[in-house]
């Protein structure tokens, strides 16, 4: 089997491929560093060639709902035409819990990005996973208002990037799902208390204020937004593991 992971260097790439590479499949990385343009289409073609599985993992380098949209529709539109001329079988997506329920910001885009693998004609797995600790520590330390920083108090279980990784590269090497799969950590957390958590560990002392109009990647967030379903797969990565090998 022949998999091509698009997006192959980035944190959930390079993790990727090295879960596929466990399976035993020949993986092929498919990055900017190795001549390959997913946005002009450059080196594609020829990428893609012979290609059984594509993984797009790509993300955007600007989370606004415009740039974000603009991003995927172009670079999965260009994926997606590649490997239908490629004769690729399976083309696999990576996108986030809640794309349906938010429909705003980032997650509008990623909805977006969804619904194009769908319309494909190709066979497709979306995996969608809850948020990174790497995403809840980055918000953390960025709404930061006089009073100290605003952060959603919607659920979540923050997911570690290794068990996305396993969770995509299983998906992958499986048969089409035509459908998604959700993927989350083992643990609950409101993303209020979760960055006031990671803040702590900086040592920063800053206030916390749970704000439920506090936008997270563009998106006001109702409680329950980033909770995956009863169905989702569970990963094994907790804070504290995550904390210290930070």
């Amino acid at each position: 089997m022949r998999v091509v992971v698009a997006g192959a260097t980035g944190r959930i790439g390079s993790r990727t491929v090295a879960r596929l590479r466990d399976h035993g499949v020949e993986v092929v990385s498919v990055s900017r560093g190795q001549g390959v343009d997913v946005t002009t289409g450059e080196g594609l073609p020829q990428a893609l060639r012979g290609a059984d599985v594509v993984v797009d993992v790509t993300d955007t380098p600007s989370r606004t709902e415009l740039a974000s949209a603009q991003f995927f529709g172009t670079a999965t539109g260009n994926l997606l035409q590649a490997a239908a001329g490629a004769g690729t079988k399976h083309y696999v997506v990576l996108s986030v819990v809640g794309a349906e329920r938010a429909q705003a910001g980032y997650f509008r885009a990623k909805l977006l990005q969804e619904e194009q693998a769908r319309r494909s004609p190709i066979p497709h797995s979306v995996v969608r996973a809850t948020p990174f600790f790497e995403s809840v520590d980055a918000l953390s330390r960025s709404d930061v208002h006089a009073d100290g920083v605003h952060v959603s108090p919607a659920r979540t279980r923050p997911a570690s990037l290794d068990d996305v990784a396993v969770t995509v590269a299983h998906v992958a090497v499986g048969i089409p799902l035509f459908g998604l799969l959700e993927v989350g950590g083992p643990e609950e957390f409101r993303l209020n208390e979760l960055a006031a958590t990671l803040l702590a560990s900086r040592g920063d002392d800053r206030a916390v204020i749970a704000d439920p109009y506090a936008p997270f990647f563009g998106a006001v967030l109702e409680e329950r937004t980033l909770l995956p379903g009863g169905e989702a797969r569970v990963g094994h990565g907790t804070l504290a593991q995550w904390l210290k090998r930070r």
